[in-house]
């Protein structure tokens, strides 16, 4: 039986989480009214009313601040639909006719030990320079050089402007602008004590996530809380063990059409300004 079939019929569907993110947990958690936001071959966003997102992704995808992975790959835009009924019940949701188990899927931190990566800023910085950064759009890279100049300095208004500036332009899901400002808040978190860096980000995303779409609000808060998605781990874990950065810079770039590009354009733009 096709999988349009299966759609037709009501069969139910059954699958097994394999890893639940802080984030993912704090939405399942969470009673509001939540529905689909997205439906992509590999992904499905849902949505709740406080503009929490939860993305349930391949294996492929893997971790992220808000993701439930799934144990096998499925192709959620076969099964789906946008006005599908969302229930949680248990350890237990269910999207239409698919039910995902999540009670043995293990807990994905996604708050990096940036402690770790304060104490080799030094040698983070002397790599980091010697990386060349660009943007086509000549008023992203004017932007992410204010926003930058900002931070290193710890300039709170002149923070919040920038993000201002930057929440929503471009265009997507998460706009390049929305991108720039989570690479960028990455960057913080390793160059500022986490008291400041806190401060910084969390006035940042405070200004931009109310202007932007639901799914990048929910990238920018979590960066604020200084989270990041596994690409973003792997490249600090080679910072930590003193390994080959260009590996996981490339998982970054492959990341959209333009966001893991954008993102790493926030991100270095910081360590130019130093």
């Amino acid at each position: 039986m096709d999988s349009e079939t299966n759609v037709m019929t009501g069969t139910l569907l059954t699958m097994n989480a394999v890893s639940l993110a802080d984030g993912a947990k704090r939405w399942l958690e969470n009673p509001s009214k939540h529905r689909i936001l997205h439906i992509f071959d590999d992904a499905c966003n849902l949505v709740n009313a406080d503009r929490d997102v939860l993305s349930i992704v391949n294996p492929e995808i893997g971790n992220g601040p808000f993701n439930l992975v799934l144990e096998e790959s499925f192709q959620f835009s076969n099964h789906l639909n946008l006005d599908d009924n969302i229930l949680v019940n248990g350890s237990r949701l269910t999207i239409g006719n698919l039910t995902i188990s999540y009670s043995n899927a293990q807990r994905w931190n996604p708050v990096f030990h940036w402690k770790a990566l304060r104490s080799r800023k030094e040698e983070i910085i002397a790599r980091l320079k010697l990386l060349p950064f660009d943007s086509e759009n000549e008023m992203l890279l004017r932007l992410s050089r204010s926003l930058s100049h900002a931070i290193v300095h710890a300039d709170l208004p002149s923070a919040r402007d920038s993000a201002l500036k930057l929440a929503g332009l471009g265009i997507g899901l998460t706009p390049a602008g929305d991108d720039i400002l989570m690479g960028a808040m990455h960057a913080t978190w390793i160059v500022h004590p986490q008291i400041t860096a806190e401060s910084i980000t969390q006035e940042m995303a405070r200004a931009a996530a109310p202007l932007t779409t639901s799914l990048s609000g929910a990238w920018l808060m979590a960066a604020a809380r200084g989270e990041a998605g596994s690409v973003w781990h792997a490249l600090f874990d080679a910072f930590i063990h003193d390994e080959n950065i260009y590996a996981p810079l490339s998982k970054i770039l492959s990341v959209g059409e333009t966001s893991g590009s954008d993102a790493l354009t926030g991100f270095l733009s910081v360590f130019s300004t130093l």
